[in-house]
């Protein structure tokens, strides 16, 4: 039996993947950016969308840095007007 859960039009992470999240801090502030501002090894050392994918679904703490990076993005963007 599968739920459905109700739609979620206030937050903004709902229906958006991991690997989109990723795709778009990466392309907004680059990987040495993005390294410094969440200074885990699958950003500083050769970093890839897919190494990042593998590491931050197996660890919360670091997934959570970078949903609240990317939800802090958006409000910055809303801010610049983009």
């Amino acid at each position: 039996m599968t739920s459905l859960l109700p739609p979620q039009p206030r937050n903004p992470l709902h229906g958006l993947t991991l690997e989109t999240i990723v795709t778009r801090l990466a392309d907004f502030y680059g990987w040495d950016d993005l390294g410094q501002r969440i200074p885990i090894r699958c950003f500083t050392h050769d970093p890839s969308v897919s190494s990042s994918l593998k590491f931050l679904r197996k660890t919360p703490w670091a997934r959570e840095k970078v949903e609240s990076l990317y939800l802090f993005m958006l409000r910055d963007q809303k801010r610049q007007g983009f």
